[in-house]
């Protein structure tokens, strides 16, 4: 739903936010910037951006509407340690971050990539492409630093197994949609973060059967 001052909703958002910020807190980096990766309508970079100060939160989305919708969000709730929204696609080989020059939201602020210290992704990797959970994984495994954290959020597949029927109807209904869209298994999730250097954390068991999942860049 997208409101005439280009604020859009997402009730999911509304649900989860109070559990998952304390997830955050208790396992982002006390410093640094929290790149968060498909931010959708800009409401959980709103939420969680002043309560994890003095981190900073950098949103992106590679929808120009979404992005439009954060924007409007940031209007309407200011907060001194949230970066402009930017385009990033997931899935590409090489982040607008990483290139030359930054983005232009970003060219007049005091971002600096090297400060990227965690990476957010929320409710993300079962409505896209497999390519877009590995080009997460690759890009955390790019940039963050050892000790670096990538928090995932969303429902998965244990064992083989969906772990409500709740999740195997979301599931069907999802590659009805796309049949590149799933929930994902979690094991496979956690191998191919293995290969980027990223070793499982924590994992953390949230309200309508989803999953916090916590990876750590290794050295």
């Amino acid at each position: 739903m997208l409101s005439p001052d280009r604020r859009q909703y997402a009730p999911a958002t509304q649900r989860n936010r109070d559990f998952i910020l304390p997830v955050l807190q208790a396992v982002l980096p006390p410093t640094g910037t929290v790149l968060e990766v498909s931010s959708g309508t800009g409401e959980h970079a709103i939420f969680f951006a002043p309560q994890l100060a003095p981190r900073r939160w950098l949103p992106s989305d590679p929808n120009p509407i979404a992005r439009e919708s954060i924007a409007a969000w940031q209007s309407e709730a200011p907060s001194d340690n949230l970066y402009p929204a930017i385009a990033l696609d997931a899935a590409l080989p090489s982040w607008s971050i990483e290139q030359r020059p930054l983005p232009d939201e970003l060219v007049n602020t005091d971002f600096d990539p090297n400060q990227i210290t965690a990476i957010v992704n929320i409710n993300m990797i079962h409505i896209s492409p497999w390519s877009a959970c590995l080009g997460l994984l690759a890009g955390a495994g790019r940039l963050l630093p050892v000790g670096g954290i990538l928090y995932l959020y969303g429902p998965y597949k244990q064992n083989g197994q969906h772990t409500a029927p709740s999740n195997e109807q979301f599931d069907l209904g999802l590659r009805s949609q796309n049949p590149d869209w799933g929930v994902r298994d979690l094991e496979a999730v956690i191998e191919a973060a293995a290969q980027q250097s990223l070793k499982l954390v924590k994992i953390v068991q949230m309200p309508a059967n989803n999953l916090s999942v916590v990876l750590g860049k290794e050295g």
